[in-house]
């Protein structure tokens, strides 16, 4: 699970606006439980205003840890005009940082840092596109009349694109806040297209200064809420994130799991169903509310060609470094098709991720390469940028596994991530953390390794409930994939030595 994710996808919404340096400590909750503090600043500086937005939570996984550190800061002009931004993130040691600045000629030098490596590209500034000071503008000029609607352009630093977002004033509220009550107006805003799972709510003062968010996060109802610097920095709270995203299973699945099934679902409270449709993967509606979801064999079902993003490098999926390539025509060898190729590569990886971290936040495929830890999101980004690598189109799926027992827990489906190849005109799945893919594994999206497709693939999880499984007649499903063992490159042409994993 990746919850930082959440966080960026969070502060991208705010905006803070006042006449003089000003700050705002916010307290953070999830499901009512406090899980961190959030701080947002801003400083006017001669034309300039600069506001910075720093997280910081603690949430459990199981019995492990994970701390997580967010960080966004835009300079812009008192007119919103961006001169400068950055973003950065940190979890367990491990930094993702992108900086930007404007040049003379109006395009902006953007340098990413993602797993101690570093990369630097020009970007044309989408045009119309507002970092905080300008959403924050548009919200004062268009004004909190119950009803208004309109769209600003959000520029996302950390994707490094242009985002619309929808906006409703929803009306004036009394809010209470832990220092007393305040009269604010209540907005909705998400991005355009996007069902209300995904929506944030924001309850704002005469200035367009945020005073209690509103949410969701794998499922769960996340809440910032404004406050004194105390009572931000308040001990937090215990909170097991992993049981609290899992989805019941109404039957054991462990002897059906070679076998094409079909899943009865039902969705509460979604204008659209969550569920990803592929070329192994068909979603039917039965009745408002109710999907059958029917997995099988990949046969060609008219999805989409593999787009430029399936094959192209990015800051988490790095196809393009030579230590990769070299590892990927390593494993592969002689194989002569692409199938046979990723089996391979699929197998390898494996054994090679030899210490499963759930204190791991989104490990990029060249910090999986050098630690050798993760858990089955650096599985799919490190399978992802070998596939990448040898020109085989691979994106990454984010979605639901069954398990028999974890956590504590009976017979769950748990979130989970693999990926997907191009191969004879069709998707196929390939799973090496769960070493082959099945009819268990339920597709909720797809994309090409950003991290913010796992928040959006997941924010309906608190609204499925699995009613049945059934074997499907007339369905295919290949025979299961050997479970290949590749002869391991040497240690430390790839890799520095780790210690031993720890036994249970």
């Amino acid at each position: 699970m990746r919850h930082r994710i959440v966080i960026v996808f969070l502060l991208s919404f705010l905006g803070v606006a006042q006449a003089t340096t000003t700050e705002t400590w916010m307290s953070v909750t999830l499901d009512g439980r406090k899980i961190g503090k959030m701080l947002v600043e801003r400083h006017p500086q001669d034309d300039n205003v600069v506001t910075t937005q720093t997280i910081d939570l603690r949430i459990n996984r199981g019995k492990t840890p994970l701390v997580v550190h967010n960080e966004l800061a835009a300079t812009e002009t008192a007119a919103g005009e961006p001169h400068a931004f950055s973003a950065s993130s940190q979890s367990s040691g491990q930094e993702t940082r992108i900086e930007g600045h404007r040049r003379d000629d109006g395009r902006f030098q953007v340098s990413t840092t993602v797993g101690g490596r570093s990369s630097v590209g020009l970007l044309t500034w989408p045009k119309e596109a507002s970092l905080a000071e300008g959403q924050r503008l548009a919200i004062v000029a268009h004004g909190f009349a119950p009803g208004t609607r309109y769209r600003v352009r959000n520029f996302d630093a950390t994707k490094q694109q242009m985002a619309n977002l929808d906006v409703e004033v929803v009306g004036d509220e009394v809010v209470e806040l832990p220092g007393g009550n305040e009269t604010l107006h209540h907005l909705r805003q998400g991005l355009a297209g996007s069902d209300s799972a995904r929506r944030i709510d924001l309850w704002v003062d005469d200035s367009g200064n945020p005073r209690k968010t509103l949410s969701p996060m794998l499922g769960l109802r996340m809440e910032a809420v404004a406050c004194d610097e105390a009572c931000a920095n308040a001990p937090d709270q215990d909170l097991d994130v992993l049981r609290s995203s899992m989805v019941q299973a109404p039957r054991a699945l462990g002897s059906l799991r070679v076998l094409p099934l079909r899943y009865t679902i039902g969705v509460e409270g979604d204008a659209h169903h969550p569920f990803a449709t592929t070329d192994e993967q068909q979603v039917t509606r039965v009745r408002e509310g109710v999907y059958d979801v029917s997995i099988g064999d990949a046969q060609p079902h008219g999805e989409a060609r593999p787009a430029a993003e399936d094959l192209a490098p990015n800051p988490w999926v790095q196809s393009n470094a030579p230590e990769i390539h070299a590892l990927a025509e390593k494993v592969a060898g002689d194989a002569s098709t692409d199938l046979q190729r990723m089996r391979r590569l699929r197998s390898f990886l494996s054994d090679y991720i030899e210490q499963t971290g759930l204190d791991v936040g989104y490990a990029s495929a060249l910090e999986t390469l050098n630690t050798r830890r993760g858990d089955c999101t650096e599985h799919a980004v490190l399978l992802a940028a070998l596939g990448r690598s040898l020109h085989i189109p691979t994106r990454i799926v984010t979605g639901l596994v069954y398990t028999d027992r974890f956590a504590g827990a009976s017979r769950v489906f748990v979130p989970h991530t693999w990926v997907q190849s191009w191969i004879d005109d069709r998707w196929m799945s390939f799973d090496s953390a769960q070493r082959r893919f099945d009819a268990t594994h339920i597709a909720l999206g797809v994309g090409s390794g950003d991290p913010q497709r796992f928040f959006s693939a997941m924010a309906s999880l608190g609204n499925i409930r699995i009613d049945r499984v059934d074997p499907v007649g007339g369905m295919r499903f290949m025979p299961p994939e050997p479970l290949l063992r590749t002869p391991r490159p040497e240690r430390n042409r790839y890799q520095p030595v780790t210690p031993p994993r720890n036994k249970p």
